[in-house]
């Protein structure tokens, strides 16, 4: 019995000094890992994006040997829980430890950038949302055209935002986000990234929507087709108070497996700015994923949208007016008349052709 004791104890002190030993290594692994990259340090410009977290810039840091660690590094953010990361760019060194770089990076970035306002109009394509992000910021339109085609940053998209699907990657779209990026008035800084823009648009998107995400959810239409018929309301309706009107044509013609007949839809299949000229007949009838005129999109919305709405086109697509007419024509004071029958359209269209209200386009 004694001996059994006896060997009880010894095995409780060996396995204690294990246990001490593996704590020691533990604590030292750890030390040794937060601590400096290099010896021979330099300096490092890193540039951190709007919305990332000291936590979520791990992969940045240890890709500029600035820290020997992942995993040491989050545990350090998890103990001392450093508070607003500021985005911008950071001058670092590769022989501080990480304390240090965090010390640096919680004084905030150098030199903060000076903010600037940026306005996107409404009813403009994702043409025009390039040429104003060269315009504006030092990016080229190489770098926007990659962003839109980066299979895994929008699939980081689809998981972020409820609002953006699959269709979005569609093979056939000409912009992946076309129609989600909010047409607003925002404030950029000057070093301001693609990605930074992009997500401070989809952020407004997100907003806006947020008060009708149970109506489109228990809608029949999914929200890429509403963003889509949305953006063909934007461009087809002659006024704001006309645009739930149009949303309910274009509802009815859905409904009864008829094309859209919408020409804005045409203009952007053939790349054609809207209305610079009148379409011709092989345009009209070519069948192209987003061209609602052709008899090949019966009953069919186009692929992705064709401009990026404002917020009462938007509502317009998700709260129709319901009414019987399925047709409407705009005069050239964007005055909408909606006609139930193709000859009562018929009838109005030479009606305002006579009063000189038809609106004529070059040739």
């Amino acid at each position: 019995m004694i001996k059994k004791v006896f060997s009880l104890k010894k095995l409780l002190i060996f396995i204690s000094i294990i246990v001490i030993l593996l704590c020691a290594f533990m604590v030292f692994a750890y030390f040794y890992l937060i601590g400096p990259s290099e010896k021979n340090g330099k300096e490092v410009v890193v540039y951190v994006s709007e919305g990332q977290t000291y936590s979520s810039i791990s992969s940045l840091l240890k890709d500029n040997k600035l820290i020997k660690s992942k995993v040491a590094y989050k545990i350090y953010i998890k103990l001392n829980n450093p508070k607003d990361l500021e985005y911008g760019n950071y001058t670092l060194n590769t022989s501080s430890n990480v304390k240090d770089i965090i010390e640096t990076m919680k004084k905030g970035s150098e030199n903060p950038d000076t903010i600037k306002t940026v306005t996107f109009i409404e009813g403009k394509n994702m043409r025009y949302v390039i040429d104003t992000i060269v315009k504006e910021f030092d990016i080229t339109e190489e770098e926007i055209l990659n962003t839109l085609n980066d299979s895994t940053y929008l699939d980081s998209l689809i998981e972020k935002y409820w609002f953006l699907t699959k269709d979005i990657k569609n093979k056939n779209i000409y912009y992946s986000l076309e129609g989600y990026l909010y047409p607003d008035t925002y404030e950029f800084y000057t070093n301001a990234k693609v990605k930074d823009i992009f997500k401070k648009m989809l952020d407004n998107l997100e907003i806006k929507l947020s008060n009708y995400k149970e109506e489109i959810e228990s809608s029949k239409y999914s929200i890429h087709e509403m963003i889509t018929l949305s953006s063909i309301i934007e461009l087809e309706a002659g006024n704001a108070s006309d645009r739930k009107g149009v949303a309910g044509v274009f509802y009815n013609r859905l409904s009864n497996n008829w094309s859209l007949g919408s020409d804005v839809t045409t203009y952007y299949a053939e790349k054609i700015d809207n209305f610079l000229r009148d379409l011709k007949q092989t345009e009209l009838d070519s069948c192209n994923a987003y061209n609602t005129r052709s008899s090949c999109m019966s009953g069919k919305l186009p692929v992705g949208p064709i401009c990026n709405a404002g917020l009462k086109s938007i509502e317009s697509a998700i709260e129709p007016t319901k009414h019987k007419y399925y047709f409407f024509v705009a005069d050239k004071n964007g005055k909408t008349y909606f006609s139930k029958t193709n000859s009562e359209h018929v009838n109005t269209v030479s009606k305002l052709k006579k009063e000189g209200l038809w609106i004529e386009y070059e040739s």
